[in-house]
C-alpha cells in the first residue's frame, strides 16, 4: 500500500487545452457518418472464458433475450428484422488469474485526519486514458473490483471510497464523549459533546465528495480523467464535471441517482438553511444521537442489508457475497452510525444535478449514459431525461440488470466504456458500440450481448437509444421496467 501526502495542486491540469477531448466532428448521435457496407449478423469480438475472481463471481442463469417484433421496430423507428431475429454480438469474457490486471491499495491524507481509501490498476499503461470509478452510497471501491481487473490492462484505472463511507471512515473519534454514557453511546463515536479541532466545520456532504474528488485528480491522479459514477458515484461525476470540466475528459453514468439532500444549501438559500437546527455537523445533537440509534439498529443489521441487495440486483442468483460482507464491516466501524446521520442531515449541493448536466453540455463535456433497466430506485426514465436533454449523448439501456449494472453485468459495462473510450481518443474515427450503421444514430437499435461466465453463455439485452425519443419509448420503458421487475423477483 502507498501513503500519498499532497497538499499542491497541478498546474498543468488548469492549462490542459479543451481541443486536446473534444468530440471532433460527427461524434454524437445526431452526426450520422457516411453509409458503409452493412455488416455481418453476427459480430465474434472475441471470447476468454472465466471470471476476474472465480471465488466470489456472480452466478447468473441464463435468460432470454430482448426481441423486438415488427410492429415494436416501427414504433421505434428502428429498422426492422425478421420476426424474433435481433443482431448478436459476441463480447469478451471477465480475464482470471494471471490475465487480469493487479490491483494496488493506497491511503491518501488529505486534510489533516481526513485520509481517503483509493485502489488503482494498470497505471504501467502510461499512454492509455485514465479512468476514474466513484461508488455508490453504502459501497465503496471494492465495488470496482471487476472494472479495476478488467479495463486496468489497456486504461489507467483508479476508484476512491468517499470521506464518511467505505475505508475512507476517520481513524479518530471527531466528537469523543466526555461523560459517562449508556453503553449504546460507548459503542459510537461522534456521540459526544464537543467535537475535535479538525472536525468542527466537518460534513459529509456533496459538496465534500466533490471537492474531495476534484484535489484528488489534481494531486494523486495529476491528469484529466474519464469519470464513470453508479449512483451517489453519478451525482458527484456530474457536479465535477460541471464545476471542474477542465479536469475531465467525459462521464458514464451508471444509474446515476438525478438528486442528493434534503436539506437547503447554505450557501444558495442562507435564509431557508436557518430554519433548520442541524444541518450535518459534529457534534450531533441530542434528539439526532437518539434517532440515529434507533434507526442504525435496523439499517446496519445483515438481514435488512440482504434484503436490500436483493432488491438492486435484477438477477437473484448473482453471488453478492463478497459485496454483503464487505458492507457488514463497514457498519460495524464505530464511526459509521454518526456518518450516517451526517450524510442524511447534509445540505444539497449547490446545484441540481440537472443544472449540471445542462452545464456539461453547454462545456462540451461528453456524457454516456448505461442504465441497467431492473432498478427499482432509478428507473430507466431518469437516464431518459438526460437523454432528451442531452441528444448526442448515447444512451444504452441493458437487461436484465438493476441498480448496479457495473457488478451485475461487468462484461457488458465493460465493453460499451471500452467502445465509449475509443470513440472519443479516436476523436470519432472509431465507431461507438452498435453505431455501425448511420440510422442507428437517430432511430437507436437493440442487440443481444453474448459472453461466457463460468463455463456457460450468458446472454443479455442492450437497446441503444437513438436521438429520437417519442413518448411512446418513454411509456413503453416505463411500463416494460415494471413487467420486468415483477418477472425477475418471481424467479
Amino acid at each position: 500500500m502507498e501513503v500519498v501526502s499532497c497538499s499542491h495542486s497541478c498546474s498543468a491540469l488548469h492549462q490542459t487545452p479543451r481541443s486536446a477531448w473534444s468530440w471532433g466532428s460527427g461524434l454524437g448521435l445526431g452526426h450520422a457518418k457516411p453509409p458503409r457496407p452493412r455488416r455481418s449478423v453476427i459480430l465474434c469480438v472475441g471470447t476468454t472464458s472465466g471470471t476476474s475472481n472465480p471465488g466470489d463471481s456472480s452466478k447468473v442463469h441464463s435468460t432470454q433475450g430482448f426481441y423486438v417484433s415488427d410492429m415494436d421496430a416501427t414504433l421505434q423507428g428502428i429498422p426492422s428484422r425478421k420476426v424474433g431475429e435481433v443482431e448478436k454480438v459476441m463480447i469478451q469474457s471477465l480475464p482470471e488469474g494471471p490475465d487480469s490486471s493487479p490491483i494496488s491499495t493506497g491511503l491518501w491524507e488529505w486534510k489533516p485526519k481526513l485520509t481517503v481509501y483509493y485502489e488503482r490498476s494498470g497505471t504501467e499503461n502510461s499512454k492509455a486514458p485514465a479512468v476514474l470509478f466513484l461508488p455508490g452510497f453504502g459501497v465503496g471501491t471494492f465495488h470496482f473490483e471487476k472494472q479495476l481487473k478488467d479495463l486496468g490492462r489497456d486504461h489507467k484505472v483508479w476508484t476512491l471510497d468517499f470521506l464518511g463511507q467505505g475505508m475512507s471512515l476517520p481513524c479518530e473519534d471527531p466528537a469523543p464523549s466526555s461523560i459517562a454514557g449508556g453503553q449504546s453511546e460507548e459503542a459510537f463515536w461522534g456521540f459526544g459533546q464537543d467535537s475535535q479541532p479538525w472536525a468542527e466545520e466537518l460534513v459529509y456532504s456533496v459538496d465534500l465528495w466533490q471537492n474531495q474528488v476534484q484535489h484528488f485528480i489534481e494531486e494523486v491522479i495529476r491528469e484529466p480523467v474519464y469519470i464513470v459514477g453508479n449512483s451517489l458515484g453519478g451525482f458527484v461525476a456530474m457536479y465535477l464535471a460541471a464545476s471542474s470540466p477542465h479536469l475531465v475528459k467525459g462521464v458514464t453514468l451508471l444509474n446515476a441517482t438525478p438528486f442528493w439532500g434534503f436539506f437547503p444549501n447554505p450557501a444558495t438559500s442562507p435564509q431557508l438553511s436557518k430554519l433548520f437546527p442541524w444541518s450535518g455537523t459534529f457534534p450531533l445533537p441530542s434528539f439526532v444521537r437518539k434517532l440515529t440509534e434507533a434507526v442504525w439498529q435496523k439499517i446496519s443489521d445483515p438481514r435488512s442489508i440482504h434484503d436490500i441487495l436483493k432488491q438492486v440486483y435484477a438477477d437473484h442468483s448473482t453471488n453478492v457475497d463478497k459485496v454483503f460482507s464487505r458492507i457488514v464491516e463497514i457498519t460495524q466501524h464505530p464511526a459509521a452510525a454518526a456518518s450516517f446521520a451526517s450524510i442524511m442531515f447534509a445540505p444539497r449541493g449547490q446545484i441540481s444535478f440537472q443544472e449540471a448536466v445542462s452545464r456539461c453540455q453547454s462545456q462540451g463535456v461528453p456524457i454516456s449514459l448505461m442504465y441497467g433497466r431492473e432498478d427499482p430506485w432509478v428507473r430507466p426514465i431518469w437516464g431518459i431525461k438526460v437523454k432528451q436533454q442531452v441528444p448526442e449523448a448515447p444512451y444504452y439501456e441493458i437487461s436484465p440488470a438493476g441498480h448496479c449494472p457495473h457488478d451485475e453485468v461487468p462484461e457488458v459495462i465493460n465493453y460499451l466504456l471500452r467502445g465509449w473510450l475509443k470513440n472519443l481518443e479516436s476523436e470519432g474515427s472509431i465507431d461507438l458500440p452498435f453505431l455501425e450503421e448511420p440510422s442507428y444514430a437517430e432511430h437507436g437499435v437493440s442487440k443481444e450481448l453474448e459472453f461466457v461466465r463460468e463455463g456457460s453463455r450468458k446472454s443479455v439485452s442492450v437497446r441503444l437509444y437513438g436521438s429520437k425519443i417519442s413518448l411512446w419509448s418513454q411509456l413503453s420503458s416505463f411500463f416494460n421496467t415494471r413487467v420486468s421487475n415483477s418477472r425477475v423477483v418471481s424467479r
